[in-house]
């Protein structure tokens, strides 16, 4: 259920549940924050009772700092619109039904759209939160100001109007996973521009973000350019086509070399049986990438890209390019198979750094993934490597399982790992877990990968469903500057919230959230960056989460 910007936002209610709804085959439960006791399930057409329990001892919540308890409604299947009542008081309204999820996972990849630069944003499509073309204007290279390259096209990568090389390939790669491994949930058209009978809508989008990537290869060298932004962060209130300080390529890094190269051989393989001439160009593109790394020397402790000192955008540093470097090598070995990349991944295995994180700041899980397919696919890998990678990512998904049994609201969510952008954390875990369950882990892991899905939609202590758009009670006051420049009440829909932030990084969150515990330290507003803000690699997983529960 989308609310309009003319719906009222009810207030925080102790009873949290999925605002959207749950599968009717799965297991359902919503949180309590209280002690408990009988509750009833009610028709909301009928207003009929049609299911009575009682639910599960309380326990002390560590990261909400709430005592809270479970009540399981897995035995109601029949499609229909439910609220739980319990002590007199009321859930939002959800649905139970077969396929749920269907209209967030298209509002999840639209919110892709939305942030396309270069291009307008026709009304046709984009409805109330259209605009004009922004941001086309050449872009100068940096250490070459006399140099000035073509930079239209690609995502803006969060609030600001930014557009980074690492972050890019990232939220890519988390897409063409999510189409890889459930193709039939990308078959109804979004639409798109380019929506058409033979391609899904989602390699469309994609595509749009790879050829703004093409971009970022150095010209000079294959090396790929760590960002391109202007030199300060624009006002908050500032449409994109408003935005009209010069753009720069910032320096090429590792990094971001490395990120170009295996988000490039991992597209070849993935849009061959659709375009062979694109298919080429971007192995090409990998290749040539691959070349500048084979020559510059890994730094396993840095220097890492550093903004140059009049240079105030997102540096997005990373001391390490290790784990992008092993991504890489794995993504070309599975593309092409050739033995130079195999070599490579074996040599970076061996290396000292963890293996199976999904973050911009370690893409090494991307690199165990794609080495651990492409042996399901047939290709030649090293079977004691091969064995090694699967028990670690099982292994990191039990831990992960382990902190869901702790936590009350069944995440795996640590106190601790409420940061800046911790609802990436949350979906990245979710990721891991499906990924797990499809390489041979426990059928439960996709049961707790669905528990993550119902606290991003609002079973959390905050009854607050972080996707702008979804839900009765949702995010909108986004830190994102469209939503804040233009004169429409609602935010742009379908945008993952970054969420709770212990840190309180940002003045507005130090200003209203001292003393909350972790899971409390958000609040919905626009000068809240640390906490509302949104990005394409916090979208990036929750599409690929949902997308495995669409039919």
């Amino acid at each position: 259920m989308n609310q309009t910007s003319n719906t009222p936002v009810p207030l925080r209610r102790s009873i949290s549940v999925n605002q959207l709804g749950y599968p009717a085959e799965a297991a359902k439960s919503f949180v309590y924050a209280g002690s408990g006791g009988e509750f009833e399930m009610i028709d909301t057409v009928s207003g009929e009772v049609v299911y009575r329990s009682t639910t599960g001892p309380a326990q002390q919540d560590e990261a909400s700092g709430t005592t809270v308890c479970r009540g399981d409604f897995g035995e109601l299947r029949t499609s229909g619109t439910y609220r739980v009542s319990l002590n007199g008081e009321s859930s939002a309204a959800f649905v139970i039904a077969g396929n749920p999820y269907a209209d967030l996972q298209q509002g999840l990849l639209k919110a892709f759209y939305y942030l396309r630069c270069g291009m307008e944003l026709e009304e046709s499509i984009a409805g109330p939160w259209k605009h004009h073309a922004c941001h086309t204007s050449e872009g100068i290279v940096y250490d070459d100001p006399s140099l000035r390259l073509d930079s239209r096209g690609g995502w803006h990568d969060a609030g600001d109007y930014g557009k980074y090389t690492g972050p890019g390939a990232k939220a890519v790669t988390d897409l063409l996973l999510a189409y890889e491994g459930n193709p039939k949930a990308f078959q109804r058209p979004i639409p798109l521009p380019e929506s058409d009978d033979r391609i899904p809508d989602v390699l469309h989008e994609c595509r749009y973000e790879l050829e703004w990537l093409y971009k970022m290869q150095d010209p000079r060298s294959g090396g790929a350019f760590h960002k391109l932004t202007t030199k300060q962060f624009p006002p908050l209130d500032i449409m994109p086509e408003d935005d009209r300080d010069d753009l720069y390529f910032l320096p090429v890094s590792a990094t971001a070399t490395a990120c170009l190269a295996g988000v490039m051989a991992m597209a070849a393989r993935v849009y061959r049986p659709f375009d062979e001439a694109f298919a080429t160009r971007c192995l090409q593109t990998a290749e040539r990438a691959w070349a500048w790394l084979d020559q510059t020397p890994p730094h396993p402790d840095g220097p890492g890209f550093k903004n140059p000192a009049d240079v105030g955008t997102g540096e997005y540093g990373d001391a390490s390019d290790l784990d992008e470097r092993y991504w890489a090598a794995a993504e070309l070995f599975r593309t092409t198979g050739e033995e130079k990349y195999h070599e490579a991944f074996r040599g970076l295995a061996a290396l000292p750094f963890a293996k199976y994180e999904l973050g911009w700041t370690n893409m090494s899980g991307y690199g165990t993934i794609a080495y651990l397919f492409g042996a399901e696919a047939g290709a030649d890998t090293d079977p004691a490597l091969r064995t090694a990678l699967q028990e670690g990512l099982l292994a990191e998904a039990k831990r992960l399982a382990d902190r869901c049994a702790e936590d009350g609201y069944l995440t795996s969510l640590r106190p601790e790992d409420y940061i800046w952008g911790s609802n990436m954390v949350l979906m990245n875990n979710a990721m891991l877990l499906l990924i797990a369950n499809r390489l041979g882990g426990e059928e439960r892991y996709r049961g707790l990968a669905l528990e993550h899905i119902h606290y991003l939609l609002g079973r959390n202590v905050l009854d607050l469903s972080y996707v702008s758009g979804f839900g009765d009670r949702s995010v909108n006051h986004l830190h994102y500057r469209p939503s804040v420049a233009d004169d429409v009440e609602a935010s742009v829909p379908g945008l993952v919230s970054g969420g709770p932030n212990r840190n309180l990084n940002d003045d507005y969150m130090q200003e209203h959230l001292q003393g909350l515990p972790p899971a409390q330290c958000f609040v919905d507003h626009e000068l809240s960056y640390a906490g509302n803000e949104v990005t394409i690699y916090w979208n990036s997983p929750a599409v690929f989460a949902v997308s495995q529960f669409v039919k």
